[in-house]
């Protein structure tokens, strides 16, 4: 039987936030997100107010004008996830990172490296993420994915009830079906509004329902994916801890404007900024990317692209920004208001050393040593320390 934990940060947004500022510690706290439009995070405090995920900053800042307001700043929560994750790896190799505040790790047979419980190594993780880098999470242990996933929640939901302080919550074979029984089968990972509504139009209302479907049924109107569910739920393993890393098949960075905007070096130096972005966590991870890709969406939400097939393959900002422009001069419309913009690299592979040809070589070489400096300058500074821009366009 697999021996599989999910670590999920509490509040981790706001967890980065009180790290950096421990007087925020028991005060209801917001991180924003989206150009400041609606709340991304928020403290146990802040829930216990009402605030709501995703409520538009105007709205919260007149209902709930005690609650602390921050500006998100995803390089600050980047560099601290990084920080977790790689200490993760002290426990097992087998570790896969599912987002910036979750990962994964295979722990079976770990207890005779460890010489200690499955539990109990759970338990050490969490005091060793607590005590080493000052972030607290939960932690899920189950023979599944799906199953660690609900433990990690339950455990979550006892530390903020105050009914057990450990962080760490076991499903097995002795408490699963007293648990699925209680669990309410939109609260299944994985299970979406749609599908709740179809479950529940067949009487199913649990986690416990779900896996009294016979087969047949679940192949005929669920497929692959029904069935896999059921076996996760049912304690078997379909969904390994997936710890090789894969190459992107893409790296993208869009962002709403504050306001509408009909700006053309507004939307430019805002492309200038995604293309930066993009670039450094291609040179981050040693990736060269060959197409390169723009986004306009209206204030209607009409989308407009345009790409740009590379003759070869870039990790440079500098290289490319000139051809942004063009592709955005090809697409841009005079009086329409635009919300965000976006670049998009594909045809991400593994960084190849090229010889430089004998045309255009001092620029490639001033171009990269460019962005190196950049990298070098918010490595030290922070991101955004640095940004490039051009002039208001008449």
């Amino acid at each position: 039987m697999a021996a599989i934990v999910l670590i999920d940060c509490n509040n981790f947004f706001v967890s980065c936030e009180e790290l950096y500022d421990p007087s925020l510690k028991g005060k209801p706290v917001c991180v924003l997100g989206n150009n400041d439009g609606c709340v991304v995070a928020r403290s146990n405090p802040a829930k216990d107010l009402g605030i709501a995920m995703g409520m538009p900053y105007f709205i919260a800042k007149k209902k709930f004008p005690n609650a602390i307001y921050l500006s998100g700043s995803l390089p600050k929560y980047r560099s601290i996830s990084k920080k977790i994750m790689q200490k993760l790896f002290d426990f097992t190799p087998n570790v896969e990172v599912y987002s910036i505040d979750e990962a994964f790790l295979d722990i079976t047979g770990c207890e005779k490296v460890h010489k200690t419980s499955y539990f109990e190594i759970a338990k050490k993780i969490r005091k060793t993420i607590k005590d080493e880098i000052g972030i607290d999470v939960s932690a899920g242990l189950s023979s599944t994915k799906t199953l660690a996933k609900l433990a990690s929640e339950i455990a979550k939901s006892k530390i903020r009830r105050h009914t057990d302080e450990s962080g760490v919550y076991e499903i097995d074979e002795k408490n699963r079906d007293e648990i699925l029984k209680n669990t309410a089968i939109n609260e299944i990972w994985g299970i979406g509004r749609n599908l709740d509504k179809t479950l529940r139009r067949h009487n199913v209302r649990n986690a416990y329902d779900y896996i009294q479907l016979p087969y047949d049924f679940l192949k005929r109107n669920l497929g692959k994916n029904g069935l896999d569910l059921k076996e996760e739920l049912s304690g078997n393993s379909v969904d390994p801890v997936n710890y090789e890393n894969s190459m992107p098949k893409s790296i993208s960075k869009t962002l709403s404007f504050r306001n509408f905007t009909t700006d053309k070096s507004e939307i430019k130096n805002a492309l200038n900024s995604h293309l930066h972005t993009v670039c450094a966590k291609l040179r981050e991870h040693n990736l060269t990317a060959g197409i390169i890709t723009i986004m306009l969406r209206t204030k209607e939400f009409r989308i407009f692209t345009n790409k740009i097939i590379l003759t070869e393959p870039i990790d440079s900002e500098f290289e490319i920004n000139q051809k942004i422009y063009e592709l955005f001069d090809e697409i841009y419309k005079e009086g329409i208001n635009y919300r965000s913009s976006g670049v998009i690299l594909s045809k991400i592979e593994q960084k190849k050393e090229t010889q430089l040809g004998l045309f255009g070589a001092k620029e490639k070489e001033k171009s990269k040593k460019l962005s190196k400096a950049w990298d070098n300058i918010e490595k030290k500074f922070g991101q955004g320390a640095l940004k490039i821009g051009i002039n208001k366009e008449e």
